[in-house]
């Protein structure tokens, strides 16, 4: 006699936010009304950038003139919109406008956009050559192509920032359970810490190693050992489980993978061959036979000249502001407090090398003596040490700290190579002294001045979540990720969130 399993019963509550308007009606649409109202929007938009492009050509007369002669009407172009938004929607799905994927950024949509537009057009031209009149205005469709990739770019931008204010309240996110927090699920932990556009909300990871089935890594609660994982996904409300399991393992992921199956939720397996990231291995071909070799951390060889080059451009630019907002600074600090005016302290750098960081003095005197009075205002997580009100602080230096304009000086660092203007924060040697293993991975780029971590949240952030954030910016740096964490990190210091 054979039995099957039986379903698991979930009896978990979500919370919901009703006092949000826009949080409400996205909940009661449903993502399965989302990809059909996508559809509709682009129906609409494409209606506009047609109407549009004929107002151009034949009102405004833009570039070129209408001749009398060939003046149209619009009624007369209705049958050539509705066959350019029918051969624009067959070129969107060939072109996988409308696939879904969590990774494609904004200029990656607008991209594809451009490409099945640009080949929609242009067979409708064709067509028009073949079987329309020569009085009909081909010049009509080149601006219904640009009127739609511009209304369509704007919309996607659109959607794009309304998900990411949906995601940040729980909207339109798949919750996720990890299994196994080893270097494979550490990695996974480190892409969707630095990566919340995807969607993915961690609710906690299991693992059988003692030293971490029960320890948080920041935010990302430890759930015990892989047996609590029926439990855990009959008590959260997980959408998918993705398992970091080393090879060996395959019966645990094969009864891992049952569970899943009768709770309804999706599975993930990651081979532990990806703790090498997609940046941190080439593969090359052998008559045919892939090889797979690992190389360096992605700001190397040429990566580490252009951000030298980025870095010199930014000191060079940055001393523009420096030298007479850093004058007005050090007036006030001679004037408010007795002492330097500039502070010098031992920071650990790239691979572990101390250096001297300069930084302008805002607190007294005697601060470093007065650090064991206040050690229970400590507000920071693992080896840190910070105070919100830190009563150590000068007038001035409360200034200079809630607007970041102390690090001023360490334009001098990043001029002389110790630093970098984006990169990991340096730490005080005793505080490197308390990493865990896993933590010195993020000395093996040059510190810098600002991070993604202090445009995601600053202070606000637990340890383990900003060496998440480091350790992804090192195997992951681009110039576009530098670039965009420079604008970022400008709001983010005028309006000091986080700081202080």
């Amino acid at each position: 006699m054979t039995t099957t399993a039986k379903p698991l019963k979930r009896t978990y509550t979500t919370a919901t936010n009703p006092d949000n308007w826009l949080v409400i009606v996205a909940q009661q649409i449903g993502p399965g009304w989302w990809p059909l109202l996508l559809r509709l929007s682009d129906l609409l938009l494409m209606a506009v950038a047609f109407l549009l492009s004929y107002w151009v050509r034949y009102r405004l007369q833009w570039f070129r003139a209408v001749d009398p002669a060939f003046q149209t009407d619009f009624v007369t172009y209705l049958p050539f919109a509705g066959i350019l938004i029918g051969i624009l929607f067959v070129s969107f799905a060939f072109s996988g406008v409308y696939r879904q994927r969590r990774d494609r950024g904004w200029l990656e949509e607008v991209y594809t956009i451009a490409t099945a537009t640009t080949l929609g057009v242009v067979t409708l031209i064709i067509l028009n050559l073949i079987f329309g009149e020569l009085s009909y205005s081909r010049l009509i469709f080149l601006y219904a192509a640009v009127f739609v990739i511009l209304l369509l770019g704007i919309s996607r931008a659109v959607i794009l920032l309304l998900l990411g204010y949906l995601r940040a309240r729980g909207v339109a996110v798949q919750r996720v359970v990890l299994v196994g927090a080893g270097d494979v699920g550490r990695m996974v932990m480190r892409n969707i810490a630095a990566r919340p556009n995807l969607g993915y909300r961690l609710m906690g990871f299991l693992d059988d190693n003692p030293t971490k089935s029960f320890t948080d890594i920041g935010r990302f609660k430890a759930l015990g050992p892989l047996d609590n994982f029926e439990q855990v996904l009959c008590t959260y409300p997980v959408d998918e489980a993705i398992i970091c399991l080393p090879w060996q393992s395959h019966r645990t992921v094969a009864r891992l993978l049952n569970q899943c199956e009768r709770a309804g939720v999706k599975a993930h397996i990651v081979p532990d061959l990806f703790q090498l990231t997609k940046n941190q291995m080439t593969v090359e071909d052998l008559n045919g036979v892939p090889l797979i070799s690992t190389r360096d951390v992605s700001i190397a060889g040429v990566n580490l000249i252009v951000k030298r080059v980025m870095d010199l451009a930014i000191v060079g630019i940055g001393a523009l502001f420096a030298l007479p907002v850093g004058l007005l600074i050090a007036l006030a600090i001679r004037l408010d407090s007795p002492g330097p005016i500039i502070y010098t302290q031992t920071r650990v750098g790239k691979n572990g090398k101390h250096f001297a960081i300069y930084k302008f003095r805002s607190m007294v005197l005697d601060a470093e003596e007065r650090r064991e009075e206040i050690a229970a205002l400590n507000e920071a997580t693992g080896p840190l040490f910070k105070v919100r009100d830190d009563p150590r602080r000068t007038r001035v230096g409360r200034f200079l700290r809630r607007f970041s304009l102390d690090e001023l000086p360490q334009l001098i660092n990043v001029l002389r190579g110790e630093m970098s203007f984006i990169g990991p924060r340096p730490n005080l040697p005793e505080e490197v002294a308390q990493y865990k293993e896993w933590h010195n991975k993020r000395l093996s780029v040059n510190p810098g001045m600002t991070g993604l971590w202090q445009v995601s949240g600053r202070s606000d952030l637990t340890f383990d979540e900003m060496v998440l954030l480091d350790i992804y910016y090192a195997e992951n740096w681009s110039l576009g990720m530098d670039l965009g964490i420079l604008l970022m990190t400008v709001p983010r210091v005028l309006f000091a969130k986080g700081a202080y």
